[in-house]
């Protein structure tokens, strides 16, 4: 089974050692995507916007993985307050609420203060 990295291009990938998203057989892992902006890397103050951008992230590495957001079937977020998972719930909504995957969301910390929300998915292709 041969195993395909996806890279976004940010800094962090080589800095830390990591890949935006692994291809493995039928599945995608899109590693954890916080809220700056992919084209300006300019983090919003908005959590809103902030979940907004790292759907923008997720959508790209799958497609470039040759996935679809309706091929998520798990979702992890996390946020740094319980304002933030509030403010971002309605961008849950709207970009996941026909697909439905399963969720796990948590209150955490976040490596830089600036992010208030980091968002994974494992994708499945469907057959």
């Amino acid at each position: 089974m041969t195993r395909r990295l996806i890279s976004s291009g940010s800094p962090f990938e080589a800095t830390i050692g990591y890949s935006r998203a692994v291809v493995q057989g039928d599945f995608c892992f899109v590693s954890g995507c916080t809220g700056y902006d992919p084209d300006t890397r300019i983090m919003p103050d908005s959590a809103a916007d902030q979940a907004r951008n790292a759907f923008r992230v997720i959508e790209r590495a799958l497609a470039e993985a040759g996935f679809e957001m309706a091929d998520i079937v798990r979702v992890v977020y996390y946020a740094t307050d319980m304002a933030w998972w509030n403010e971002a719930m309605p961008v849950f909504a709207e970009t996941l609420g026909d697909i439905r995957p399963a969720a796990t969301g948590l209150i955490v910390g976040l490596v830089a203060p600036e992010m208030k929300l980091e968002i994974e998915v494992t994708a499945m292709r469907r057959g």
